[in-house]
């Protein structure tokens, strides 16, 4: 006969799953006094591995003082010196040991990758039934009984355990409860040792660590755009990111592309996932089920793209556009790139000293991290350096005309869509007057009379034995190739030099200081190809 307590597993791998466990630990605390039944919370002890691999913001002890004051009337630490609290198989074989000894009524699991497979672990171990992926969980006429979606998260289902003398197991979903403020009663913490050999034959660990922090939550998200079924396949989810990129929004989704890993689990919103506050929410190719709009309800603004005029989604939605997700996405997004990048071309002055608005910076690091990149990443993208990208999001600088075309490249936007005829006009004065200067000089030779208009010229430029070529229009937008016809030439870019002989060639961006040097005992002669937009 199983015993009146309530065991929930208590993760501190992290300090998000031990914020998870507390949740659980809420309703089981609900669950508890239903029935006047107690809590507990079970947390292992292994060989020591976890310091080595996590940095926990927890000790055991600072835990399990934390998961009293919410609810836990025990805290079970149990010690096995021969287990990995980083293995589902050696803390399944620990946890199944105690459970057949205890038998405690229900034993409640987090739903997260590890703890799915450690339940289903020492359920098997202890023959005993497993309910998954559990929104809510009731007692009813001395029942457990939890309710799970069904049927690809078309229906909820009501499931209990077939024996109920044995303990039950469930996967919870984090959202399911809050923190009890509760304090739990008696309060004890006890240490059980237990010298189980853990058997690992087969097994070889080859690699671990610590979860990548998101660069922004999605419930956090201002903007979200949540993806459902008639996506239709995974390229089709792709397209959907580019959205939300475009926006500087957070990707979401319903069960089904979950269940066809187009998208991480923890993307899922709805009951059995997470609930959204954004300021703006674009749902596209969602029917509309209720346990979807559960966890949208107090989005400020719901916007719904479907096909099928009768969704369900349109009863919830502020603004509803009839069509189909595969022809709207594509459209749409191209829309919105446009408008972001003729937005960031109004907001910089480009006459006189070059000049932004407040703001331009944190919407160039808006798309950066809705690309998931880093400055590095971004830098190389566009030319400049990781300081520079770092100085325009800090509003440090402002860009030139030249990088926010290199930004179009990455975000894969025509120019022409957004540069108005006062930037155009500007840059055909800039080619003019540089090519003015050039052809003026007489160490350049155009290959190209009459460009002064062009993106593209050519010059020959001859350099004398040992001397620095003086250049003209020193530094300016654009990007220039250089191929050296003969002789030897010393190219330094910022402040790193290289050199070229005959046949070599460097392609550059024009707005990093460079100069020219020859290092021939002759002539040295370059074929110079200058772009500026």
């Amino acid at each position: 006969m199983s015993n009146n307590e309530i065991w929930v597993y208590g993760d501190l791998r992290s300090e998000r799953f031990f914020d998870f466990s507390l949740n659980i630990l809420g309703k089981a605390k609900e669950l508890a006094r239903s029935i006047k039944a107690t809590t507990a919370i079970v947390l292992l002890e292994g060989d020591g591995n976890i310091s080595k691999a996590f940095d926990q913001s927890l000790s055991k002890s600072q835990a399990a003082k934390k998961y009293i004051q919410h609810g836990a009337d025990n805290v079970y630490i149990i010690k096995n010196k021969n287990a990995d609290v980083l293995r589902a198989d050696s803390c399944a074989q620990t946890l199944s040991g105690i459970v057949l000894k205890r038998n405690p009524m229900l034993f409640c699991f987090t739903l997260t990758d590890f703890c799915r497979e450690l339940a289903a672990r020492t359920a098997k171990i202890c023959e005993t039934g497993l309910i998954s992926e559990c929104a809510d969980i009731k007692m009813d006429n001395g029942a457990i009984v939890a309710t799970c979606p069904s049927w690809g998260g078309r229906i909820m289902a009501d499931i209990t355990f077939a024996d109920s003398k044995r303990t039950g197991f469930a996967t919870v979903i984090p959202t399911i409860a809050s923190p009890s403020n509760v304090k739990g009663s008696p309060g004890n913490i006890e240490e059980i040792d237990t010298p189980l050999k853990i058997s690992s034959a087969g097994l070889k660990l080859l690699s671990r660590a610590p979860e990548e922090k998101e660069l922004r939550s999605i419930e956090d998200a201002e903007i979200v755009v949540v993806g459902g079924a008639g996506m239709g396949t995974a390229q089709g989810f792709t397209a959907l990111r580019e959205l939300a990129i475009a926006l500087s929004g957070q990707v979401g989704a319903t069960r089904p592309p979950v269940l066809n890993h187009w998208v991480d689990e923890n993307r899922l919103i709805g009951q059995t996932g997470k609930t959204i506050r954004p300021n703006l929410l674009i749902s596209v190719g969602t029917s509309g089920a209720v346990q979807y709009t559960a966890g949208i309800d107090e989005s400020k603004v719901i916007v719904a793209v479907n096909r099928d005029k009768k969704a369900p989604i349109f009863e919830t939605a502020d603004f509803g556009i009839i069509a189909d997700a595969g022809t709207f996405v594509p459209v749409f997004t191209s829309l919105v790139k446009a408008t972001v990048m003729r937005q960031l071309a109004d907001d910089i002055d480009f006459s006189g000293k070059r000049e932004a608005k407040a703001g331009f910076g944190s919407a160039i690091k808006k798309l950066r991290e809705g690309m998931e990149w880093s400055f590095e990443k971004l830098a190389e993208a566009t030319d400049q350096s990781p300081d520079f990208i770092e100085q325009v999001e800090n509003d440090e600088v402002a860009p030139s005309v030249s990088f926010l075309l290199r930004m179009a490249r990455v975000f894969k936007v025509d120019p022409g869509m957004f540069l108005g005829e006062e930037e155009k006009t500007a840059m055909r004065d800039r080619r003019s007057d540089a090519f003015a200067k050039r052809t003026e000089n007489y160490s350049y030779k155009t290959l190209t009379p009459g460009a002064e208009n062009e993106h593209l010229r050519a010059f020959m430029i001859t350099i004398e034995s040992g001397q620095d070529h003086k250049p003209v229009a020193y530094k300016h937008e654009g990007e220039e190739f250089v191929f050296v016809m003969d002789g030897k030439l010393e190219l330094t870019l910022g402040d790193k030099p290289a050199v070229l002989k005959a046949g070599e060639s460097k392609r550059f961006n024009s707005e990093i200081p460079h100069k020219l040097k020859s290092l021939s005992n002759e002539l040295t002669r370059c074929l110079v190809i200058l772009y500026t937009p």
